[in-house]
């Protein structure tokens, strides 16, 4: 019984143990988010076992800077913002992106705009995950956590035009894989070929 009605503790009061340090909130804190934001870790892992170890590293610094919350937004908004940017940081600190990363495998193709609303499709997701990690983390930064060019760049170190040719030729690749996996008809390709993935 009382496990239960631990389970429903309001987000205020879950809020105000953690910055108690009480380790109540902070299971029941983790237990709330930490599959929702799994999923965010995963698109920028390349296995789970990464994921993993953001997610810790996140979930960390969400208690470490619990104080910062403003109560502007969404409190699901800021914990995912504290794990994008833990993700992005760990990338960069293990020199796992890098700008230029595979950018000559993607062909120059026109790409339609209906990739983008597919995203929340399972299969579209886990298809973004074959993707370069340079293509990987701008497409998921651009187009699911809805960051703008040029505050990818500042993220990434790299220049605005860096991230918006990233973002097209990530689009380009991943029309490739989902036609590969039939998820995406082959448009008409007018003479032109698709390059191996």
């Amino acid at each position: 019984m009382w496990l239960l009605a631990q389970s429903y503790m309001s987000e205020d009061v879950l809020i105000a143990g953690c910055l108690q340090g009480s380790s109540i909130s902070q299971r029941e804190l983790y237990n709330r988010y930490s599959p929702k934001m799994l999923a965010v870790c995963h698109r920028f892992a390349a296995s789970r076992e990464d994921a993993e170890d953001m997610l810790q590293e996140g979930f960390l610094k969400v208690y470490t800077q619990m104080h910062t919350f403003q109560n502007k937004g969404a409190f699901e908004g800021w914990i995912r913002r504290i794990m994008v940017h833990t993700c992005i940081n760990l990338l960069k600190k293990n020199k796992k992106f890098n700008e230029s990363v595979d950018l000559d495998q993607a062909v120059q193709a026109q790409v339609k705009d209906n990739i983008p609303s597919l995203m929340q499709a399972k299969q579209v997701v886990e298809s973004i995950r074959l993707l370069p990690i340079g293509y990987r983390t701008v497409l998921n930064l651009y187009a699911i956590e809805g960051y703008s060019h040029k505050e990818i760049g500042e993220m990434l170190e790299i220049g605005e035009s860096t991230s918006r040719s990233q973002y097209t030729r990530a689009k380009a690749l991943l029309e490739q894989v989902l036609i590969k996996k039939r998820i995406l008809e082959q448009p008409e390709l007018k003479g032109e070929r698709w390059a191996a993935i």
